[in-house]
């Protein structure tokens, strides 16, 4: 398999953007126009819908040459898009919360075959009760299918990891699916100001897909989704993890690709007034900007405040996050999900891990919030940055896990 990519783009400066105003659902489905990639199998779920709708106009006036299938269910999406990426075709598709559940067994599919599919999320809670509002519960129950998870701040970095979901998941030491998420609503809805790149840069930042192999090729014909017995499929999962161990450094390598050909680089995790923090948050997807807001109103008082958002979930940044955080003096963990009996949620797992294994003791604390599409304020955040000052200052002890903003 090659990925064919003009050495212009590595090489020249930044390209003029095309300033516009999208939402994030919007700056997605102007990305996948520009992919242009083979198969688009969807079924409409809120808050996803605007993605998928709008490129079906795409389809239907001809600006692209996919084949699009609207299909009966999001499983029938998946496994749509897992036989066309299997034949060697550029797959991808849309979906949010009961959508992304009803995949489940799809997902884990498409990891184990290797296959580069682009899913574009737009997070929303799992009923019960029902609920179309954020929170991280839908893509954190696909947390271990196998799948690389890229969470988007805003509607810029969306359209963004749309374009270098499909180079990450095409690269030949990866080869795996790739799941670019933004918070649905408070990204996938709210209009801002964005730049596109032109047509011609985009498509060639992507590049050509050439499959290596393709279940259609009767004259290399191979088993795609066969039995495998107790001797072999110990080392065939050995190998996801591999690769998703590579795609540590390709996450990383085309961010700054990216970075040279639109002027905006990507890495595993960003900081915000973090190297001489003192208590820190860390966090995945939108709130980060809410959080930057409460950071420096805390450092006009004098409080040195810091900011981690983690833009790899999987694969998990832990040599980065454990570096980014080891000077702290207390942090503070939010997840967006609750793990039900577990001793923290998903990326306070995370996180406690990744010191663990650096041999960084810190206080750590881990706050759930905006279960729901529930709002975490600036001043709801101050106060999780005061605590941990506390913390910091005098070794208080408080419960490891505490919940936000909420009703007790």
């Amino acid at each position: 398999m090659t990925i064919t990519i003009p050495k212009a783009l590595v090489t020249t400066s930044p390209v003029k953007g095309i300033p516009s105003s999208l939402n994030g659902s919007m700056a997605v489905s102007q990305a996948m126009r520009q992919t242009n990639p083979d198969v688009v199998a969807a079924y409409p779920i809120t808050p996803s819908t605007i993605m998928v709708e709008k490129f079906s106009e795409y389809v239907a006036n001809g600006e692209v040459d996919s084949e699009f299938l609207a299909v009966e269910s999001e499983h029938s999406a998946m496994s749509a898009c897992i036989g066309a990426a299997a034949a060697g075709a550029r797959a991808q598709t849309v979906t949010s919360s009961q959508g992304l559940a009803f995949m489940w067994e799809a997902l884990y599919v498409a990891a184990g075959l290797r296959l580069p599919i682009v899913l574009h999320g737009a997070n929303r809670a799992l009923s019960a009760p029902v609920s179309i509002h954020v929170d991280h519960t839908d893509t954190m129950g696909a947390r271990d299918s196998g799948w690389i998870q890229l969470y988007a701040e805003n509607g810029q970095e969306a359209y963004d990891n749309a374009l270098m979901a499909v180079r990450i998941a095409e690269d030949p030491g990866v080869m795996l699916p790739v799941l670019a998420t933004q918070d649905g609503y408070t990204v996938s809805h709210s209009v801002e100001r964005l730049e596109l790149l032109p047509d011609a840069a985009a498509r060639q930042f992507v590049g050509t897909y050439h499959a290596q192999r393709s279940l259609l090729d009767v004259r290399n014909p191979i088993t795609v989704g066969g039995i495998v017995s107790p001797q072999y499929l110990f080392e065939i999962k050995r190998q996801v993890v591999e690769a998703m161990d590579n795609a540590l450094e390709v996450i990383a390598r085309i961010g700054q690709e990216y970075g040279r050909l639109s002027g905006r680089s990507y890495g595993l995790i960003e900081g915000y007034q973090l190297d001489d923090a003192e208590v820190a948050i860390v966090l995945l997807g939108s709130t980060a900007g809410t959080t930057r807001v409460a950071v420096d109103m805390l450092r006009s008082q004098g409080i040195r405040a810091g900011l981690l958002r983690i833009r790899s979930f999987r694969p998990f940044p832990v040599d980065e996050v454990a570096e980014a955080l080891k000077n702290k003096g207390a942090v503070a963990v939010l997840d967006r999900a609750f793990s039900f009996g577990a001793a923290g949620s998903p990326l306070f797992q995370d996180v406690c891990s990744a010191l663990h294994r650096k041999g960084v003791s810190i206080p750590l604390v881990n706050y759930v919030y905006g279960i729901g599409g529930r709002d975490a304020t600036p001043d709801d955040l101050a106060k999780v940055f005061q605590e941990m000052e506390l913390v910091a200052d005098s070794g208080q002890s408080i419960e490891s896990i505490r919940f936000l903003s909420m009703r007790e």
